[in-house]
Protein backbone atom coordinates (compact mmCIF):
# COMPACT_ATOMS: atom_id res chain seq x y z
CA UNK A 1 0.00 0.00 0.00
CA UNK A 2 1.27 3.42 -0.89
CA UNK A 3 -1.07 5.56 1.19
CA UNK A 4 0.38 8.34 3.26
CA UNK A 5 -0.49 11.74 4.61
CA UNK A 6 -0.93 14.63 2.18
CA UNK A 7 -0.97 18.38 2.69
CA UNK A 8 -3.57 20.41 0.84
CA UNK A 9 -3.27 24.00 -0.41
CA UNK A 10 -4.90 25.20 2.83
CA UNK A 11 -2.11 23.63 4.90
CA UNK A 12 -4.30 20.84 6.31
CA UNK A 13 -3.03 17.27 6.55
CA UNK A 14 -5.20 14.48 5.10
CA UNK A 15 -4.83 10.70 4.86
CA UNK A 16 -4.21 9.61 1.26
CA UNK A 17 -1.89 11.23 -1.25
CA UNK A 18 -4.45 10.55 -4.01
CA UNK A 19 -7.48 11.45 -1.94
CA UNK A 20 -9.72 9.07 -0.05
CA UNK A 21 -13.18 7.52 -0.16
CA UNK A 22 -15.73 5.87 2.09
CA UNK A 23 -18.93 3.87 1.70
CA UNK A 24 -22.23 5.11 3.12
CA UNK A 25 -24.72 2.25 3.08
CA UNK A 26 -28.35 3.17 3.69
CA UNK A 27 -31.30 0.84 4.24
CA UNK A 28 -34.82 1.68 5.46
CA UNK A 29 -33.88 5.03 6.99
CA UNK A 30 -30.76 3.67 8.66
CA UNK A 31 -27.07 4.02 7.90
CA UNK A 32 -24.28 1.52 8.54
CA UNK A 33 -21.66 3.10 10.78
CA UNK A 34 -18.34 1.79 12.00
CA UNK A 35 -16.68 2.50 15.34
CA UNK A 36 -13.10 3.36 14.48
CA UNK A 37 -10.53 1.26 16.34
CA UNK A 38 -8.94 3.06 19.30
CA UNK A 39 -5.48 2.79 17.72
CA UNK A 40 -6.60 4.44 14.43
CA UNK A 41 -6.56 8.17 13.71
CA UNK A 42 -9.65 9.65 15.42
CA UNK A 43 -10.19 6.28 17.10
CA UNK A 44 -13.30 5.82 19.20
CA UNK A 45 -15.45 7.87 16.83
CA UNK A 46 -18.23 6.66 14.54
CA UNK A 47 -17.88 7.01 10.79
CA UNK A 48 -18.16 5.00 7.61
CA UNK A 49 -15.60 2.48 6.37
CA UNK A 50 -13.11 4.23 4.14
CA UNK A 51 -9.56 5.16 3.44
CA UNK A 52 -6.93 6.26 0.96
CA UNK A 53 -7.23 5.78 -2.79
CA UNK A 54 -4.53 3.67 -4.39
CA UNK A 55 -2.85 4.38 -7.75
CA UNK A 56 -5.25 3.86 -10.65
CA UNK A 57 -8.22 3.25 -8.35
CA UNK A 58 -11.52 5.08 -8.75
CA UNK A 59 -13.14 6.61 -5.68
CA UNK A 60 -15.95 4.03 -5.86
CA UNK A 61 -13.47 1.16 -6.08
CA UNK A 62 -11.51 2.58 -3.13
CA UNK A 63 -14.68 2.89 -1.01
CA UNK A 64 -15.77 -0.67 -1.83
CA UNK A 65 -12.29 -2.08 -1.15
CA UNK A 66 -12.06 -0.30 2.20
CA UNK A 67 -15.57 -1.47 3.21
CA UNK A 68 -14.56 -5.05 2.45
CA UNK A 69 -11.27 -4.72 4.34
CA UNK A 70 -12.84 -3.09 7.41
CA UNK A 71 -16.31 -4.69 7.66
CA UNK A 72 -16.41 -7.56 5.18
CA UNK A 73 -18.86 -5.79 2.83
CA UNK A 74 -19.10 -7.74 -0.44
CA UNK A 75 -19.01 -5.26 -3.36
CA UNK A 76 -21.40 -7.48 -5.32
CA UNK A 77 -23.99 -7.18 -2.52
CA UNK A 78 -24.40 -3.39 -2.83
CA UNK A 79 -25.80 -1.05 -5.47
CA UNK A 80 -23.92 2.24 -5.84
CA UNK A 81 -26.38 5.10 -6.34
CA UNK A 82 -24.17 8.18 -6.33
CA UNK A 83 -21.63 10.10 -4.30
CA UNK A 84 -20.98 13.17 -2.19
CA UNK A 85 -17.69 14.95 -2.78
CA UNK A 86 -15.91 17.07 -0.17
CA UNK A 87 -12.80 18.99 -1.13
CA UNK A 88 -10.23 20.86 0.88
CA UNK A 89 -7.50 22.82 -0.86
CA UNK A 90 -7.32 20.45 -3.82
CA UNK A 91 -7.59 17.25 -1.75
CA UNK A 92 -10.75 15.16 -2.25
CA UNK A 93 -12.80 12.76 -0.12
CA UNK A 94 -15.67 11.06 -1.91
CA UNK A 95 -18.48 9.43 0.04
CA UNK A 96 -19.93 6.70 -2.16
CA UNK A 97 -23.68 6.28 -1.58
CA UNK A 98 -25.07 2.76 -1.86
CA UNK A 99 -27.83 0.42 -0.74
CA UNK A 100 -27.52 -3.28 0.08
CA UNK A 101 -28.98 -5.67 -2.49
CA UNK A 102 -29.14 -8.53 -0.01
CA UNK A 103 -28.50 -9.13 3.65
CA UNK A 104 -24.88 -8.40 4.44
CA UNK A 105 -22.63 -10.70 6.47
CA UNK A 106 -20.62 -8.10 8.36
CA UNK A 107 -17.58 -8.63 10.57
CA UNK A 108 -15.39 -6.14 12.38
CA UNK A 109 -11.97 -6.34 10.80
CA UNK A 110 -9.01 -3.97 10.64
CA UNK A 111 -9.60 -0.47 11.95
CA UNK A 112 -13.02 -1.41 13.37
CA UNK A 113 -14.05 -1.83 17.01
CA UNK A 114 -17.71 -2.31 16.09
CA UNK A 115 -20.47 -1.49 13.67
CA UNK A 116 -24.22 -0.96 13.72
CA UNK A 117 -27.17 0.21 11.68
CA UNK A 118 -28.17 3.60 13.07
CA UNK A 119 -31.47 5.39 12.36
CA UNK A 120 -30.76 8.62 10.48
CA UNK A 121 -32.38 10.65 13.28
CA UNK A 122 -29.82 9.28 15.78
CA UNK A 123 -26.59 9.73 13.78
CA UNK A 124 -25.83 13.28 14.96
CA UNK A 125 -26.10 12.17 18.61
CA UNK A 126 -23.07 9.88 18.29
CA UNK A 127 -19.42 10.90 18.76
CA UNK A 128 -18.71 11.18 15.04
CA UNK A 129 -15.37 11.42 13.25
CA UNK A 130 -14.96 15.19 12.65
CA UNK A 131 -14.88 14.92 8.85
CA UNK A 132 -17.93 12.64 8.80
CA UNK A 133 -19.77 15.04 11.12
CA UNK A 134 -19.00 17.92 8.74
CA UNK A 135 -20.37 15.91 5.80
CA UNK A 136 -23.43 14.73 7.76
CA UNK A 137 -24.15 18.27 9.00
CA UNK A 138 -23.57 19.90 5.59
CA UNK A 139 -26.41 22.42 5.21
CA UNK A 140 -27.23 21.02 1.76
CA UNK A 141 -28.12 17.75 3.52
CA UNK A 142 -26.97 15.41 0.74
CA UNK A 143 -26.05 12.51 3.05
CA UNK A 144 -29.16 12.85 5.22
CA UNK A 145 -31.37 13.08 2.12
CA UNK A 146 -29.85 9.91 0.71
CA UNK A 147 -30.55 8.00 3.92
CA UNK A 148 -34.10 9.32 4.31
CA UNK A 149 -35.37 10.31 0.85
CA UNK A 150 -38.15 12.85 1.09
CA UNK A 151 -37.53 13.18 4.85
Amino acid sequence: MSASWASCARGHVHWGRRGAAGLLLADRGRVLLQLRARWAHQGGTWSIPGGAREAGESYADAALREAEEELGVDADAVDVRGSYVATCGGWTYETVLAVPLTGLALADRSESDGHRWVPAADVADLPLHPAFRAAWDDPAGALRAFVTPGG
